[in-house]
């Protein structure tokens, strides 16, 4: 008799922990679907599946505007003490946040991990007049009311790269004609009909019109060149420029302790895994992982350095 309690205890544990383990997760995605954010969020769980890291429920919600500022707020203050909710957010929620006077605070996240890095690119039309970035920045010098350029959120990594360029090429940065728009394929209409003279966004969102001819990249915001991309970095063009789009995962304010662990070790293992590499290489992301406190250090920095940029290029108070 004391031998089936004990294994009735034993199996009634065994249930606790594999519930707790995979009980299901809630993951803000604060964005439309389709977009980075997105695609960030639910290929890192697929992939996660895949490799048996994971593989419990996850209920996913999509909440766009305001540079993820109005999903991550939503996120704030309805999961605050959740165990298991997860927010995708980015380098774009780090200006998005000032420009739109946002309650949110990052330090009260839990950074759970950094895990992918996209850098931008600036395209124009094939038969545009800017042969190369040096035709491009002359233009936007010489006229920038008249040189509209489209790109994502007011404020948004996209921005601040045009802002950067601009200070670079000696162009008033509050004379830029930066016209945000609603993704990349608008960027890219807009490219084409003429209503935009240049797009700058993220080389995943461009590539692939650029191979069929529909747009010409002038230039990446990379240290190096990319592999497959006939197009020279910033730099190399006389434009000491380097910014890249990061997106990473945060846990919920006030996530017990135990959980957070357990989060950072999932997405450890995630990044190690061949199923990511694998995403990484079909959606062209460079890996970018940092993970745990260390992401912490690294985000504060970050929105140090990116608030200065909006502060210096006139774009914040």
């Amino acid at each position: 008799m004391k031998r089936n309690n004990f294994l009735r205890s034993l199996f009634a544990a065994a249930i606790m922990f594999s519930s707790a383990a995979y009980a299901q997760v809630s993951v803000m995605l604060p964005a439309n679907p389709g977009g980075g954010w997105d695609g960030t969020g639910r290929q890192a769980f697929n992939a996660m599946n895949k490799a048996g890291i994971y593989t419990g429920p996850v209920n996913f919600t999509n909440k766009g505007g305001a540079g993820g500022t109005i999903g991550l707020a939503e996120f704030q203050n309805t999961q605050t003490g959740k165990p298991n909710a997860l927010a995708v957010f980015g380098a774009i929620t780090v200006g998005a946040i000032t420009l739109n006077k946002s309650p949110i605070d990052l330090s009260k996240f839990k950074p759970v991990a950094r895990l992918t890095a996209e850098y931008l690119v600036i395209a124009v039309r094939p038969d545009s007049p800017y042969q190369n970035l040096g035709d491009f920045v002359k233009a936007l010098k010489e006229n920038p009311g008249g040189t509209p350029v489209g790109g994502g959120s007011a404020g948004g990594v996209d921005h601040i790269a045009l802002a950067l360029l601009a200070q670079a090429g000696n162009v008033p940065v509050k004379d830029l004609n930066y016209i945000p728009q609603a993704g990349g394929a608008d960027t890219v209409t807009g490219i084409v009909n003429g209503t935009l003279k240049a797009g700058i966004s993220g080389i995943s969102e461009f590539q692939q019109f650029a191979k069929s001819n529909r747009v010409k990249i002038l230039g990446i915001t990379s240290a190096q060149r990319m592999e497959g991309l006939d197009a020279p970095t910033f730099k190399e063009a006389g434009f000491d420029v380097e910014i890249a789009n990061w997106r990473g995962i945060l846990g919920a304010p006030e996530m017990p302790e135990d959980n957070y662990k357990l989060w950072v070790d999932r997405f450890t293992q995630l990044n190690n895994s061949k199923e990511w590499k694998q995403v990484l290489e079909t959606q062209g992301w460079d890996q970018f992982f940092l993970a745990g406190p260390e992401f912490g250090t690294f985000m504060e920095k970050e929105s140090e350095r990116i608030n200065t940029i909006l502060k210096d290029a006139g774009l914040a108070q």
